[in-house]
């Protein structure tokens, strides 16, 4: 609406910035085992916005030669110092605007608008010497050009390297530690790998002291990622379809195929949280339900379960997918309950006949490798109950990566970390 008549001055409020976001992508990490809050960062924040010139005004004036404070001045000790004291001109600042200006700030009396930036050492320009951006080569006295700020470089073109993450079971910080280590989170929790593509296969919750503390953040890191040219997916485990059910159906009996059992009996037998189910909304119930059961990347078969039971649900990825989201969209509980207890099934690809069993797999969804969550490591490797060379139980189970198996056809990523074993981030391929 534009201002007319008897109507009072035009107010500038502040915008919302996150307009473009997802409301799911929204919800702040709230961790109870961690001090930390990871908190979504728009990209736009950090955008320097330079003020074009107005009609009419001149260019702004060269500064004396002797003044030390130019922001690029190639040694300038410290700029980095000077931006935190917040004095204008330093790199990553916004243009000055009145506004804009800080209280206490000394203004220039012949013309507030001059950019810093804009001086130059000399009374008279160098030759070829133009007002820059703060982000754009600047031209020294001797014609040599140096950089004020760090160049920007463009887009890398094409996807970007692909990262896969394993079972999490509620441990937010070792999730964290695992995502900074592989350079795929900030100091800050934000998503840092550009156009990166990563995967979680599955198993937020249940076990750990903060599994929606874990969704929360795999949230975010979805819209910043997609935000930044790469992605964040995640894939549904069985612990996802036992959450879902344990809120939808609770204590109504089902069909196990052994009597009688509930939702609410077999979560909490299975390590479900008081806390996670008190802090559980709709949103988190709306993103799990959502996610796929099976996907292809590279030529690797990515899903939770090491199992050949999605065979049951389709003979096309596309139709595993379908039929397992037409299933929780029902809402019926023996139903929900079959597909929860199909997708608990482990340990197919393990003994003589597991490449077979994968194989079988590939055949019907492509790839030529399975990459899956859901066993741990150790119960693979025999290693859980063991005892060492000196006869005395092994106290901790040794994991180091990923495990090849299955004549190199598949690969488990669930370092047990619910077990005294390490959570897993990789790049795949894998590396030699």
């Amino acid at each position: 609406m534009t201002q007319g008549a008897g109507q009072g001055p035009v107010v500038r409020t502040a915008t919302s910035r996150d307009f473009r976001v997802p409301p799911y992508a929204q919800v702040p990490v709230q961790s109870e085992c961690s001090s930390r809050e990871y908190a979504l960062a728009h990209p736009e924040d950090s955008v320097p916005r330079p003020i074009p010139l107005r009609s009419g005004e001149s260019a702004p004036q060269p500064a004396p030669a002797d003044r030390a404070d130019d922001p690029h001045r190639a040694d300038d000790p410290a700029p980095a110092a000077r931006a935190a004291d917040g004095e204008a001109g330093a790199p990553g600042t916004a243009p000055h605007r009145a506004e804009d200006a800080v209280p206490g700030a000394p203004e220039d009396p012949e013309d507030p608008q001059v950019h810093p930036g804009d001086a130059v050492p000399d009374d008279e320009p160098p030759e070829g010497y133009t007002p820059t951006e703060r982000d754009l080569p600047v031209l020294d006295r001797d014609g040599t050009v140096r950089v004020a700020a760090a160049d920007r470089q463009p887009a890398p073109e094409g996807p970007g390297p692909l990262y896969v993450v394993g079972d999490v079971h509620g441990y937010l910080d070792e999730l964290v530690a695992a995502l900074t280590t592989e350079g795929l989170i900030d100091s800050e929790g934000h998503w840092s790998a550009g156009n990166a593509r990563l995967w979680f296969l599955g198993d937020f919750t249940d076990r750990g002291p903060d599994g929606i503390g874990v969704i929360d953040l795999v949230m975010r890191l979805s819209a910043e990622a997609a935000a930044a040219g790469g992605y964040c997916k995640a894939l549904m485990g069985n612990h996802e379809l036992l959450l879902i059910g344990a809120r939808r159906f609770g204590d109504t009996p089902v069909n196990s195929g052994a009597g009688t059992a509930t939702f609410q009996a077999a979560w909490l037998l299975n390590g479900g949280q008081k806390n996670d189910m008190d802090r559980l909304q709709d949103v988190h119930l709306q993103w799990m339900s959502r996610l796929d059961a099976v996907v292809e990347e590279d030529g690797h078969l990515l899903m939770h379960s090491d199992t050949t039971a999605y065979l049951d649900y389709g003979t096309t990825i596309e139709d595993v997918n379908d039929t397992v989201h037409e299933i929780i969209n029902r809402n019926d509980a023996d139903e929900c309950w079959d597909l929860f207890r199909k997708f608990t099934k482990r340990f197919a690809f393990r003994d003589d006949n597991g490449p077979k069993a994968v194989r079988e797999l590939l055949a019907a969804y492509g790839g030529g490798r399975i990459v899956h969550g859901h066993s741990p490591i150790p119960y693979l490797l025999g290693e859980v109950g063991a005892e060492d060379a000196d006869g005395e139980g092994k106290a901790e189970p040794l994991v180091e990566g990923p495990h090849v198996y299955a004549d190199g056809l598949a690969v488990a990523m669930d370092g047990g970390v619910t077990m005294a074993g390490k959570l897993l981030v990789a790049p795949l391929p894998l590396q030699a």
